[in-house]
């Protein structure tokens, strides 16, 4: 279960991304525009202001993170007199089994494919169904092999946890930018690759370490769903230790690097042209 106000501890730093991978999304015009895996809807909600006149769609598979995303834009629309005509629509769905309808002329999938087993396929699929001329925009995390993740698979692989968490724990399930640009621009994509690694700083002022509070909104998630209270317990003080010798708090802060993966790919272009 996905939980809207954990994952949205760090916005700021969360929305960064998503803000960096759009600015390199060339369309003008888009008859529709869909964020897959769209989580609270917050980022959606800012894709009308970017292409005003589109029809703006939201998925995600968490019926927590699709109801949040529903009310919030409820809210939006009472306040700006738009009852009844939502700029933004949401609905729980897979994107495993997302098909894009024949207008759709971007699709947005932020920090999603990671949690996707076989998601190489999946982009072909996408990218052969949608119209000629379209957009797709891919952002993953690139951290897996980060101080962060090591711990993570050090303390699940300790005699208590191995057995329960080790197969819920995965080797990086990414590609690295000239993967994913080799495999778009084989499908007769034109490709912008690239990759970021953000220093987040993080405050230190509370009793849990950052890092600590950042990865239970994400990398955390399948291990609080398979340990009982006590066991979850005990697995989150232990990593916290971990994590407090791995990012030291300076000048009370966490410095925090965090490595994106990120890929634009247009349809039916020629591999030559820069998107």
């Amino acid at each position: 279960m996905w939980d809207p106000s954990t994952y949205l501890r760090y916005g700021d730093e969360r929305s960064r991304p998503f803000h960096d991978l759009l600015a390199r999304v060339g369309a003008e015009r888009p008859r529709a525009v869909v964020d897959l895996g769209c989580g609270p809807g917050n980022l959606t909600a800012t894709l009308p202001g970017r292409w005003p006149g589109s029809r703006v769609a939201g998925l995600d598979s968490s019926a927590e993170m699709i109801a949040q995303a529903s009310a919030k834009a409820r809210v939006r629309d009472m306040a700006s007199g738009r009852v009844g005509a939502e700029p933004v629509s949401f609905a729980v769905g897979d994107v495993r089994s997302w098909h894009p309808e024949p207008d759709v002329d971007v699709v947005v999938c932020n920090a999603v494919l990671q949690w996707v087993p076989g998601h190489r396929e999946l982009l072909t699929r996408w990218v052969a169904e949608l119209p000629t001329g379209a957009w797709l925009a891919v952002q993953v995390p690139g951290n897996f092999d980060a101080p962060s993740h090591r711990a993570l698979r050090e303390v699940a692989g300790r005699d208590r946890w191995r057995d329960t968490l080790t197969p819920l724990l995965r080797e990086a399930p990414v590609d690295d930018p000239v993967g994913y640009a080799t495999l778009l621009a084989g499908a007769g994509c034109a490709v912008d690759a690239w990759e970021t690694t953000y220093v987040h700083l993080l405050p230190a002022a509370a009793a849990d370490h950052p890092v600590l509070t950042w990865m239970e909104g994400t990398a955390l998630r399948p291990v609080r769903a398979a340990l009982d209270a006590a066991g979850w317990a005990d697995f989150r003080a232990e990593l916290g230790v971990r994590l407090a010798e791995a990012y030291p708090v300076r000048q009370g802060q966490v410095y925090f690097p965090f490595r994106r993966i990120f890929v634009v790919a247009r349809t039916g272009a020629h591999a030559e042209e820069n998107p």
